[in-house]
């Protein structure tokens, strides 16, 4: 391949003039082109050397007045743009396009905290802004509100909601916490959705809705404008907070406890995302592969029984918090006793906090980037790509799953690492696939498990909530009702707003990859 790709169907000329012209519109160091400055923003997880997925230049605007014209510029000379938050979609894709050669357009710079309302508990954010920022903007004027934080919480506050991200406090369904959104259009044109559409936008953050259709989910996980601007809602700081960790030492104990957390999920005596997941989560960001087997194919089951026996894991393992008054609280901490202890034989041993006492023994999210350690499992470079699809709750159903993923991860060799995220009404597992960037055996395993286990699913009638930009396209073809009717709407109304495909071509299968 060419060191220096060209976005597709542009010349040389043409893309050197529509060079010139970000230039004008974003000075110089608004605009990166150098061979460095691409090579930056290749995916840190790809399949060797990641230049299948190479921009040709990297944009840089930092109001929203050069993003939209930027847009102007791009449809002028047919540039097509890859927008990003802050390019941090690790396990993803991360900052990196489906097309090689589309000009990706970072929105890093554009990073303020433009507004909290501590009253209406709600924040107004620019799509640079991280978890760290919002977190520090919070903690350094001692603002009562707390936030979600995903597990890893270098990226993007709004772009991790726009992606359908999660965390695991209340909230923590990050896409249902946006009030209202700022875009640029495709054309260029500055609209807003719900509340937001009015004059003022004084009820901007309170309601999500507006008058007439609510546009904000057309704007997550697609490519039909670019997000300038989102309401947020963040939980007021609560009187008290439990957290206790569940240790299930059995495999098969995920049939019957995981029917006990959903329905407490379903009825919001839980409030948050649990997590339900295998030793190998735990000692994959704790430990290296090495320490626990040295030999060819799978971890066998006794060093998965040794990493439980160090770590004090179950088989499988939760981690449950409370949040609220201290009479919620202290009532939920009896009913889990109740329903658990006596199946394991052993008290439940709660970490309780309130209000005043210091923040780190609270069940606060906090931003944290520890979980991206188990990118080390194999040592040397590392990456990791998952596979999360959306299951009914049902503990009989997902065991029965588990089993025969477990087992393919075994025929493919590749080491279990299965969490099972349950949400208000349905389960995500996200299996995650560890891999060595420089073993063209290990990468190789990781593709091959990853399509079988799209494979597998898709025969359950399962399918993935979110999706790796080199499998995209293998993801939508799994949304086949009535001859992928959904896909030929997403095309249509692309088509409509975008007749030049020049937001993000190819995204979730949406606008094509030619």
């Amino acid at each position: 391949m060419p060191s220096s790709p060209l976005p597709t169907g542009v010349d040389a000329g043409s893309f050197s003039a529509a060079l010139a012209a970000f230039r004008s519109a974003l000075g110089e160091s608004g605009v990166l082109d150098t061979d460095q400055d691409r090579r930056t923003y290749i995916d840190p997880y790809a399949f060797g050397d990641g230049l299948d997925h190479e921009s040709s230049a990297i944009l840089a605007p930092a109001e929203v007045a050069e993003v939209q014209e930027v847009v102007r510029i791009a449809n002028r000379f047919g540039v097509a743009l890859w927008p990003v938050s802050r390019g941090k979609n690790y396990g993803y894709g991360s900052a990196a396009p489906v097309r090689r050669g589309d000009v990706i357009l970072d929105l890093s710079r554009m990073n303020r905290v433009l507004d909290v309302d501590v009253q209406q508990a709600n924040c107004l954010l620019e799509p640079g802004v991280s978890f760290f920022d919002l977190f520090d903007h919070l903690w350094a004027d001692n603002i009562p509100l707390w936030m979600s934080v995903p597990g890893n919480s270098w990226g993007s506050v709004v772009g991790n909601a726009l992606d359908r991200g999660i965390g695991y406090t209340p909230l923590g369904d990050n896409c249902e916490a946006i009030c209202g959104l700022e875009v640029v259009l495709p054309d260029g044109e500055l609209v807003r959705t719900g509340m937001a559409a009015t004059g003022q936008g004084v009820t901007w953050r309170n309601y999500k809705y507006g008058y007439g259709p609510g546009w904000d989910q057309m704007f997550m996980q697609s490519n039909l404008g670019i997000v300038t601007k989102a309401g947020l809602w963040l939980q007021p700081e609560p009187e008290m907070t439990a957290a206790v960790e569940i240790a299930f030492p059995n495999f098969d104990d995920a049939g019957w406890a995981i029917d006990i957390l959903c329905d407490l999920r379903r009825r919001d005596i839980i409030q948050h995302n649990i997590v339900f997941g295998s030793p190998v989560r735990a000692a994959s960001v704790l430990t290296q592969r090495a320490e626990w087997y040295t030999g060819e194919g799978a971890l066998p089951e006794e060093a998965e029984r040794a990493m439980m026996e160090r770590f004090g894991l179950g088989w499988w393992n939760a981690k449950i918090s409370f949040y609220g008054p201290e009479f919620l609280v202290e009532g939920s901490m009896r009913l889990l006793r109740d329903l658990f202890e006596a199946r394991l034989g052993k008290p439940l041993d709660f970490k309780t906090w309130h209000k005043g006492q210091p923040y780190e023994g609270s069940a606060r999210g906090v931003p944290s980037t520890v979980g991206l350690q188990s990118v080390n499992w194999f040592g040397g470079r590392g990456g990791h790509l998952s596979f999360a699809p959306v299951m009914p709750q049902d503990g009989a159903r997902v065991l029965a799953y588990a089993k025969r993923v477990k087992d393919i991860y075994r025929e493919v060799g590749q080491d279990y690492y299965a969490t099972f995220t349950i949400g208000r009404r349905h389960i995500n597992n996200v299996s995650l696939i560890l891999y060595d960037r420089d073993s063209p055996a290990s990468t190789g395993r990781a593709d091959t498990l990853f399509r079988r286990l799209v494979t597998e699913a898709a025969r359950e009638g399962f399918a993935e909530y979110r999706g790796h930009i080199d499998y995209m396209d293998t993801i939508a073809a799994t949304y086949d009702f009535n001859d992928h009717a959904l896909l030929k709407l997403n095309n249509k109304v692309k088509a409509a707003l975008d007749p030049g495909n020049i937001i993000a071509p190819g995204r979730n299968g949406i606008g094509g990859r030619a």
